[in-house]
């Protein structure tokens, strides 16, 4: 059975480990579940690299990727509206301003 640590990316810190069930939850959370079937969430991650030579998991957590999950899976739907379109650029605006030129 393989049992991955979870890397996190933005600091390279493992956050879990001895995890045999990565997924989604339906509100769009990155859920781990150990072998015991304890589970931990990470409100707003994607999963970057799943290696089972070293048995280790990388995800990256950013507020914007929850959101960008559920608008990819609504488009996939043909569910999508223009309030939640224009709900998200509203988030990518946020943060355009926080960057500097």
């Amino acid at each position: 059975m393989c049992e991955f640590k979870i890397i996190k990316q933005n600091d390279g810190s493992q956050i879990l480990e001895d995890i045999v069930v990565l997924s989604y939850t339906e509100n769009n959370e990155l859920l781990f579940k150990d072998i015991l079937g304890i589970g931990e969430i990470i409100d707003s991650g994607l999963i970057l690299d799943v290696n089972t030579l070293n048995q280790t998991c990388v995800v990256l957590e950013h507020p914007l990727v929850k959101d960008f999950i559920n608008l990819v899976k609504k488009i996939n739907d043909n569910t999508l509206n223009k309030a939640e379109i224009e709900k998200f650029q509203k988030s990518l605006e946020k943060l355009k301003e926080t960057l500097k030129s």
